[in-house]
């Protein structure tokens, strides 16, 4: 009799066990359209003046700044953990073969400054690697400098900010301002939070890199200036004080946070600073490939919502910016923009 129980009872859960696999393949698989999003192109690097300065997205919030003197680089994340060494916190390594590859593609050979937004592993896991290639400094929190530290990058090539302190390079004057990140963990928390406490030796588990510490960091440069916003969190009136051209928008999960949440995030940012040119940037499955380009599954992450909201804030509070879409691996003249077409008017039933 027991052992017709413990079949039956090992049965269901086998059926059970499937019927989940299944619902999480039709998941998985159930993605948002990046082409649905319908923006206009940013003017390209090619069309515009030689001297212009440009800025290449390289996924998630790697941003590779270029005057053609001068490379400024925000963040490192070439190496990609694979979805099974981040569920099991695996250990994992630098890919220096893809790293090499990448400085090379994209001509870092006038690397100045490395500049992590904040010390997770999507924002700073290759900037030690990136770091010993060239002479670039690395500037950030303590915990970014131990991340450098572990990888061996020289003490005198590692700087720790901890105020909003300006940086000349070249003719880039790099301000990282104290910031937050968004509250996109349990309940409300910050996730992977806390500070790394000592040199991060590699190989090391994603649960590792710690938040450490987040910036806003502004770049200005004769031709303009740029706000880059790595994670989609503000302080109130933090910015009334900044002027920016371009602002770089950390939209990761951001529809997660609620409408109002992403309203207020558009005000303390682009509405305070006036930027006329906006560029969402970690709106990318980091999960695939380093040049592969797609959106995260729509369960964890929906992008179409997102944008939709933000073609309604710009139309509501700056209807003289621009909303563009960045393309991967391809060199952008941020501060000499195309006139874009308005989007089309709302509603005032969509609005309330």
């Amino acid at each position: 009799m027991w052992k017709t129980y413990v079949k039956r009872v090992a049965l269901g859960f086998g059926a059970f066990v499937l019927v989940l696999s299944l619902v999480a393949v039709l998941l998985w698989r159930q993605r948002p359209d990046l082409n649905a999003i319908d923006w206009p192109a940013p003017t390209l690097a090619s069309v515009s003046s030689a001297d212009a300065v440009t800025v290449t997205w390289l996924g998630v919030t790697t941003l590779l700044f270029d005057d053609g003197e001068t490379q400024i680089l925000i963040d490192g994340f070439i190496s990609r953990p694979t979805l099974t060494e981040i569920l099991f916190d695996l250990p994992i390594d630098n890919d220096a073969p893809q790293i090499n590859y990448v400085m090379n593609e994209f001509r870092m050979r006038r690397l100045a400054a490395i500049i992590p937004v904040h010390s997770h592993f999507d924002h700073a896991m290759d900037i030690g690697a990136i770091a010993n290639r060239s002479s670039a400094s690395i500037l950030g929190s303590e915990s970014t400098a131990q991340i450098a530290r572990g990888a061996g990058v020289p003490e005198d090539q590692i700087t720790v900010v901890n105020d909003a302190t300006g940086f000349d390079f070249g003719n880039f004057r790099v301000t990282l301002r104290p910031s937050s990140h968004a509250p996109i963990g349990w309940r409300g928390s910050v996730p992977m939070d806390g500070i790394i406490e000592e040199p991060l030796l590699m190989p090391q588990p994603v649960s590792a890199w710690r938040m450490g510490g987040a910036y806003t960091v502004i770049i200005e440069h004769p031709q303009g200036t740029a706000l880059i916003q790595g994670s989609a969190a503000y302080r109130k009136y933090d910015m009334q004080n900044v002027s920016a051209d371009v602002a770089f928008l950390g939209v990761s999960q951001l529809d997660s946070l609620g409408k109002d949440y992403a309203e207020l995030y558009w005000q303390h940012t682009i509405t305070a600073t006036g930027s006329h040119s906006v560029y969402p940037i970690h709106f990318d499955d980091f999960l695939r490939p380093f040049g592969e380009v797609a959106l995260p599954a729509q369960f964890i992450d929906n992008f179409e919502t997102t944008a939709g909201w933000l073609d309604e804030f710009r139309l509501r509070w700056d209807r003289d910016a621009s909303l563009f879409m960045p393309e991967f691996g391809v060199p952008i003249a941020i501060f000499s923009q195309p006139e874009s077409e308005p989007p089309v008017e709302i509603n005032s039933s969509d609005e309330s």
